[in-house]
């Protein structure tokens, strides 16, 4: 069996793209390095250094590998650029989207597995509640807009082409070889700087000095997890949210990270960031396997980075 994976030499679709590898699938990547590394692109895995945004390039790729199944994790990410800039973001999120929907289509892919936020799409969950697949989505940022616009795509072909889909709504993914210089990544941030000594800053959720932002932290592998099941046809519904549905502070966050890498650092606080949301907590689907623990991630974490320092 043969998949693509976009994106693969960034986070989450390297650890796809090396695990398919490891079920002995045939694996492209489809990266334009904007800001993943190439090092990061498994062995075994063929790199082709293409923008999604460029169809005829799309196209050509498709029409060599002839893959069975795509995994769609490239993407403008960043929410504070997409609202500086929601052309680039609607250009990379929606128009890239359509040009692999049409090239899978043309090139006979049966089945299309995308990359999707659970935090974002369904905006500030109210304090005690998580947010479900039948919460009502709550775009606030050109980003989040966007990769709703994905999902409808993605029914529009299903409806009109065929193509079978899976969409995974992630909660905020975390694990080893995380980019600690991207704004999602502050379990990778905090992780280089622990083990340098160095201070780390919680970002309030009102005013500096209360507990930061509350999010759903979930271990990479679990993500990796789901979407082997959803590239081979065993996850059903058509959406899923991919989570664990535990809201920890970013103060919880630092204080325990800071206690697991016997870290010298001083915590400090800051205000709130601009287009952050206050809480996100996502409902978890329920297939009966237990997420990685929190402390236990962390660790798993810890560890690489440490490993990995001076990488």
């Amino acid at each position: 069996m043969r998949a693509i994976v976009t994106g693969g030499a960034g986070f989450i679709g390297s650890h796809v793209a090396a695990a398919l590898l490891a079920a002995y699938w045939e694996v492209e990547v489809i990266d334009d390095l904007s800001s993943g590394r190439e090092r990061m692109v498994p062995a075994g895995a063929a790199l082709r250094r293409v923008d999604i945004r460029d169809a005829d390039a799309v196209r050509r790729v498709f029409e060599s590998f002839r893959p069975d199944v795509v995994s769609h994790h490239a993407a403008q990410a960043s929410v504070s650029v997409s609202a500086r800039e929601p052309i680039l973001d609607a250009q990379v999120n929606v128009l890239g989207t359509i040009n692999l929907l049409s090239a899978s289509v043309a090139a006979g892919a049966s089945r299309f597995v995308f990359a999707s936020t659970g935090g974002a799409i369904y905006g500030e969950v109210p304090a005690g509640k998580r947010a479900g697949l039948d919460t009502r989505p709550a775009p606030a940022s050109p980003y989040a807009c966007a990769k709703l616009a994905g999902e409808a795509y993605l029914e529009s072909y299903r409806a009109l082409h065929g193509l079978s889909y899976t969409i995974l709504r992630y909660a905020n993914v975390y694990g080893p070889a995380q980019n600690p210089h991207g704004e999602a990544g502050v379990v990778a941030i905090f992780a280089q700087r622990l083990l340098r000594d160095q201070p780390i800053s919680v970002f309030a959720r009102a005013k500096a000095g209360d507990d930061g932002c509350v999010r759903d932290y979930v271990y990479v592998d679990d993500v990796v997890d789901w979407n082997l099941r959803a590239i081979r046809g065993a996850v059903t519904a058509p959406i899923s949210n991919v989570a664990t549905g535990v809201g920890t502070t970013t103060r919880e966050l630092a204080e325990a990270m800071k206690a697991a890498a016997k870290s010298r650092s001083e915590i400090g606080f800051a205000g709130p960031r601009t287009g952050d949301l206050e809480r996100s907590v996502l409902e978890p689907e329920r297939d009966g396997r237990a997420p990685v623990p929190l402390d236990v991630g962390l660790r798993r974490t810890l560890d690489w980075f440490r490993e990995h320092r001076d990488g």
